[in-house]
């Protein structure tokens, strides 16, 4: 069921319809629970009961893990004295830490059976040539399909458990859980929701003003036309060259990697535009995303803006109990690197996966530095900020950001490495521009040129409009232009739609 099908406007209608005649808050839990599973059914039917029995096993958890669940004749025992009584206390507090590791080992144990055991088996039987791991890793290649949204799940699941461990309340109903945990909406491909940050939505859903309303709609009509239209079409030329890697030139090697930054942003943000949006009709307020991270001026500043519930989780549970930048300059560097690292592992099973993480972590190291040393020197703390050093810092950053998406669409090392090797001097094959831009698209290379610098200076018109002169749309603009939009996606849009990029992680 696609995001940007029919079938699922349909879908979402009659939820909508359903949830707000509901009168029962409990009916509504077990009404967005059975509409995510049938959501999901849709995709991988194959994978419900794995689904189903992890969020229960966390769920279980929880419950265990409050704060105030004593258990034990010590509780309720009024004549131990109070060492005796702190004494069992730090007992099972001690044992409330191994059910959180029991937690989030499971987790992790459920994303590494599905989505590292081939990458591990693969790599130790090439490095130490043993024929039966590399065999063991085609098998399960061949034979076993990761769930979908997997990634994503594990991710909320243990932010959960921890966020219950340091004190947050549990949901005391499966259902209510369930209806968080599997939300149809967010479950795929995120954002990373937190418990605490829907709870109050799930208790006292507000049925939508007519402006909000019209906000969920326009969201919905922005998300499909950044995918259908925009991103799909990108994704023609980048899968094309990327696939013709030899016979490409440099600067169709250029354009690709360009082409392709451009439509993992339009795929992505349009992807959770339509997830908001969705969100919306039924009451709820999920994160944003993405803040404009191509217009950025540091690598820390992207990741504050791109993938932002992402970026805030690895900062709270990881990077914070790691110990941040409390512990100085040498170990900020190494956790930065280490969360970077994590980061690359958990979009993929894949060295070029691993080589985009610690990129970007030497990157931030980098930039560590270089913030270090401005602190103490006034000439280039003003440097940086005036008009060329923000121009320099903001080409530094997106050229850093834009060579790493090489290793992220060519996460096999010698795909990537060989892009990354004739980004310059490389001729094309003289029918390549015929083939790839002509036929696909009907322009050639120059004109295709201009069409992504046109869609550049679009971003940019947009990103001055809205952020930096604070001009939106009113909704009556927006409740014309929603479904003006919708029908020129299902009349414009090519002809089988590309899946969702994030799909795979």
């Amino acid at each position: 069921m696609s995001f940007t099908s029919l079938l699922y406007g349909v879908f979402l209608f009659s939820v909508c319809i359903l949830y707000w005649s509901s009168r029962s808050r409990q009916t509504r839990f077990l009404l967005l629970a059975i509409a995510s599973l049938l959501f999901y059914a849709s995709w991988q039917p194959q994978y419900i009961p794995l689904l189903l029995a992890m969020t229960w096993v966390n769920y279980s958890l929880a419950k265990v893990l409050v704060p105030d669940t004593v258990p034990g004749s010590h509780a309720q025992d009024w004549q131990l004295s109070n060492q005796e009584w702190q004494f069992a206390q730090t007992g099972w507090n001690q044992r409330r830490f191994w059910i959180l590791v029991l937690g989030i080992v499971l987790n992790v144990l459920l994303l590494f059976g599905f989505k590292y055991v081939p990458f591990v088996l693969g790599s130790v039987g090439e490095i130490w040539q043993i024929p039966t791991a590399t065999a063991s890793a085609d098998w399960v290649s061949d034979n076993v399909i990761a769930p979908l949204g997997l990634s994503f799940f594990c991710f909320e699941a243990i932010a959960y458990l921890v966020d219950v461990y340091r004190g947050a309340p549990a949901a005391k109903s499966f259902t209510k859980f369930a209806a968080y945990k599997l939300f149809f909406p967010k479950l795929i491909s995120g954002p990373i929701t937190l418990y605490q940050q829907l709870t109050t939505q799930l208790r006292n859903p507000q049925f939508p003003s007519i402006e909000m309303f019209t906000e969920g709609l326009w969201l919905i009509a922005l998300g499909a036309t950044k995918k259908a239209l925009v991103a799909d079409r990108l994704g023609l030329i980048v899968d094309l060259s990327f696939t013709h890697l030899v016979r490409a030139g440099s600067w169709d090697l250029w354009l690709a990697t360009l082409a392709y930054g451009l439509q993992l942003y339009l795929d992505f943000s349009g992807y959770v535009d339509i997830v908001r949006g969705s969100a919306i009709l039924l009451g709820f307020n999920l994160p944003e995303n993405f803040e404009d991270p191509y217009f950025t001026t540091s690598i820390a500043d992207f990741w504050r803006r791109w993938h932002m519930t992402l970026g805030s989780w690895l900062r709270n549970y990881l990077y914070f109990p790691l110990g941040g930048s409390r512990l100085g300059l040498f170990r900020t560097c190494f956790n930065l690197l280490m969360v970077m690292l994590i980061a690359g592992i958990w979009h993929g099973a894949a060295w070029g996966f691993i080589v985009w993480g610690v990129y970007h972590g030497l990157a931030l190291v980098v930039h560590r530095l270089i913030d270090s040393l401005s602190k103490e020197s006034h000439t280039l703390k003003a440097f940086w900020r005036s008009l060329p050093g923000t121009i320099l810092a903001w080409i530094v950053t997106q050229s850093m950001v834009f060579t790493a998406w090489i290793f992220f669409r060519l996460p096999n090392l010698k795909d990537s490495w060989f892009a990354i090797s004739h980004l310059f001097g490389k001729e094309a094959d003289p029918q390549f521009t015929q083939k790839i831009y002509l036929d696909t698209l009907g322009i050639d290379r120059l004109q295709f040129t201009w069409v992504l610098f046109a869609l550049v200076g679009v971003m940019t018109l947009l990103f001055l409009l809205q952020r930096r002169l604070n001009l939106q749309l009113n909704w009556p603009i927006k409740l014309v232009l929603s479904p003006v939009s919708l029908y020129l996606v299902w009349l414009l849009a090519p002809q089988g739609a590309l899946p969702y990029i994030y799909f795979d992680f």
